[in-house]
């Protein structure tokens, strides 16, 4: 027998919302740790409640270790720091700056 296509809409019985995160947060985490071990890749997941109730899971090593990876293959430390060098700018400086980002992204394409 087939199952009926689920609406993507807010399920607005208290109760049926909650069954549905606890088991969609079970089959979820179960599919991240298959694709882990299947394709032996590193996974990390962070699930809020409704509730503010934190979930996660890092498959291999600590989730730390997990966001350290994240930040450098992204350049995200560099790109904090830059934000911050951005807020210490005047605005005219500021304009100035974007004016030449502009430049080059426009010569580049």
């Amino acid at each position: 027998m087939a199952r009926g296509k689920v609406q993507m809409k807010r399920i607005e019985n208290p109760v049926h919302r909650q069954v549905t995160f606890c088991k969609r947060r079970a089959g979820l985490i179960k599919k991240a740790k298959e694709l882990s071990v299947l394709c032996d890749a590193e996974i990390g997941l962070f699930i809020f409640s409704a509730h503010g109730k934190l979930y996660e899971l890092a498959t291999k090593g600590s989730m730390q270790g997990l966001i350290e990876r994240y930040l450098k293959s992204t350049k995200g430390v560099e790109v904090a720091e830059e934000a911050k060098d951005t807020q210490a700018l005047d605005p005219k400086e500021e304009i100035n700056m974007l004016k030449n980002e502009i430049d080059v992204l426009q010569k580049g394409l």
